[in-house]
């Protein structure tokens, strides 16, 4: 007969060494968690979730409905109780009989791709009892009728937010990977992970911002962002960076490419492979382009005039003097799309014709479908940000940062922190994700003018957006454009790009559709022969009818863009190195203010 001391672990010298080993790391470790908790710096309860005006009006929607037609609700209460007494009885009967592989496999969900979710019984009633919750909430929240529809929209959001957030494989006790990962490594995987932790919350003030690339494997100008070129031009708001010329010749009109300040312009510069500010050189082109600052408390009354003024007029006139040319064509990346789309209007009522070409990334003008960002785009989130901004001078990047993750959450959020914090694994070295979490903070003043006057009134659209003295209108932007739009983009949806393109007033329009998303639709080089795009000459149908008659092209847009640049850049000149005598070198591309950190 074996007795309990017989199937006990023999604990050697070695075993209890590492065992008081890891509980010293523990300690010292528990220790940092509580320090940079209790010196987190507070924030407005309004940029963690929506007021609880909303719940309230769900509630009373919800049950005036359960009043009027309680069969509905007893309908669903059934379901729900049916299905939970099956999960268990289900997960009873595989235990008695000892055959686990009795049900059939649950619905695809790469949360649930452990083996286990299917085979063990305890695993499995846990993942079939959450898939019954979630659908209990998801069909609640649906049969909420009556609420306005923007109520409803952030309802489903939150409500879908809280479902994501419970899932099983978030809590250790019920993710069969993480426990796995444990009894391999006697414990190491949790102490690794909970440096993670501590570390993450470190490095953010005690917010919970997930690192999801790790920082050591790559350097800014090291390699990453290496296209050679020179800093020409430098003002508090931006650097001006020059490329070295990649041919014998260019075309005598330069490129000036303003990227978004929301994030850092190495975005289109990773590697080599896939720089578009590589692949411009390489075609022949002066190309110049914008490198913001990183904004922090003294540039807290920087407002959208400002990033007009300094950023983009500045910028215009340094190029037409290096170059000596009357114009430049010019490219906008989302926000700094739509910023070049109030320059335009604002140089055409003043009669300054600098901009030759415009091409739009992902650029949004018509804000009258907020679209996936409907629920932060409503007053108590908005009220929150401007109560904030007022304290910080800036809104901080983590802020940006965890809305825009927060619309793929469990890419963005909780799969990351699975594997960080439960796992214990270090974060990939992945360039893509090492930007991302490289964001950048905006001033107060600019955040406010964007939100309350652009996304909220639409003022650019409606009866114009107010600015440096002027009235500014989207029918104003005449000069010939291409607009660059992607087909899965869940930030700046293409059929909203559509919108403003069609509201323009140019008589030469060029509408792309590339295929992928936000960024992948954009950094897409023809040598990957990956994503398509398509495009279609008729602006004067609506996006549905648009696509379905547009024309599929395989491979990348980007030829097709410098087909058109060609025909809009002047004759061939030798070329050009940065700068000239009035514009020396200050330092080698990509510059120092993309150095800095939003958290410096």
């Amino acid at each position: 007969m074996t007795t309990t001391e017989d199937r006990s672990p023999e604990l050697t010298e070695e075993h209890l060494e590492r065992l008081k080993e890891n509980m010293n790391k523990v300690e010292a470790l528990s220790k940092r968690l509580v320090e940079v908790m209790a010196g987190k710096t507070a924030h407005s309860p309004a940029l963690d979730g929506p007021n609880q005006d909303l719940f309230a009006k769900a509630a009373t929607a919800y049950m005036t409905e359960a009043w009027q037609n309680p069969a509905k609700l007893l309908e669903h209460q059934i379901e729900f109780w049916g299905k939970s007494v099956l999960n268990f009885a289900e997960a009873q009967q595989a235990l008695a009989s000892g055959n686990p592989d009795a049900a059939e496999p649950g619905p695809k969900d790469k949360r649930f791709s452990n083996p286990m979710w299917d085979t063990n019984p305890y695993f499995r009633f846990v993942r079939q009892q959450y898939q019954t919750n979630a659908q209990a909430i998801a069909q609640a929240v649906a049969s909420v009728d009556d609420m306005p529809e923007k109520d409803k929209q952030r309802l489903q959001f939150f409500s879908q937010q809280i479902i994501d957030m419970m899932s099983p494989t978030n809590f250790l006790a019920t993710n069969p990977d993480a426990l796995e990962k444990a009894v391999e490594t006697e414990g190491q995987s949790l102490i690794k992970g909970l440096e993670n932790l501590v570390s993450d919350l470190e490095a953010n003030n005690g917010e919970m911002v997930v690192r999801l690339a790790d920082d050591s494997a790559f350097e800014i100008g090291g390699n990453i962002a290496t296209t050679p070129g020179e800093v020409v031009y430098r003002n508090d708001l931006m650097e001006l960076i020059q490329y070295k010329p990649a041919t014998e010749t260019v075309f005598e009109t330069p490129i000036i490419l303003f990227p978004p300040w929301i994030n850092k312009f190495y975005i289109l510069d990773l590697k080599a492979q896939n720089s578009l500010i590589k692949w411009v050189t390489e075609q022949g082109y002066t190309l110049f382009v914008v490198s913001w600052a990183n904004a922090n408390a003294s540039h807290a009354d920087i407002g959208m005039g400002d990033y007009i003024e300094q950023g983009y007029l500045t910028a215009i006139e340094q190029v037409k003097q290096i170059c000596k040319v009357k114009q430049v064509n010019a490219v906008g990346y989302c926000i700094a799309g739509t910023t070049l789309s109030l320059t335009l209007s604002l140089l055409k009522q003043r009669g300054d014709k600098s901009i030759k070409s415009a091409t739009f990334f992902t650029t949004l003008t018509d804000f009258g479908d907020q679209g996936e960002f409907t629920p932060f785009l409503q007053n108590d989130f908005v009220d929150g940000i401007e109560d904030q901004v007022g304290k910080d001078g800036v809104l901080k990047a983590w802020v940006v940062g965890r809305t825009m993750s927060f619309l793929r959450s469990n890419d963005l959020i909780y799969g990351p922190a699975i594997r960080s914090y439960m796992m214990g694994e270090t974060p990939p070295a992945f360039d893509l994700l090492f930007w991302n979490g490289d964001g950048a903070n905006l001033p107060g003043r600019m955040a406010i003018e964007y939100l309350r006057g652009l996304c909220q009134s639409n003022d650019f659209v409606n009866d114009g957006f107010e600015l440096l003295g002027h009235k500014l209108h989207i029918r104003d932007v005449d000069v010939p454009l291409m607009a660059i739009t992607c087909e899965t983009d869940h930030i700046a949806a293409w059929k909203a790009c559509y919108r403003g393109v069609q509201q323009m007033g140019s008589r030469s329009k060029t509408f792309v559709v590339s295929q992928s998303g936000h960024i992948a639709g954009i950094v897409n080089p023809p040598s990957k022969k990956k994503y398509g795009h398509y495009t279609n000459p008729d602006l004067k149908a609506d996006a549905d009818d648009w696509m379905k008659e547009a024309d599929f092209h395989e491979g990348s847009w980007w030829p097709l863009w410098e087909a058109w640049l060609k025909k809009r850049s002047g004759k061939q000149i030798p070329a050009r190195e940065p700068g000239d005598s009035d514009h020396p070198s200050l330092c080698p591309a990509p510059g120092s203010y993309v150095l800095v950190k939003a958290t410096d």
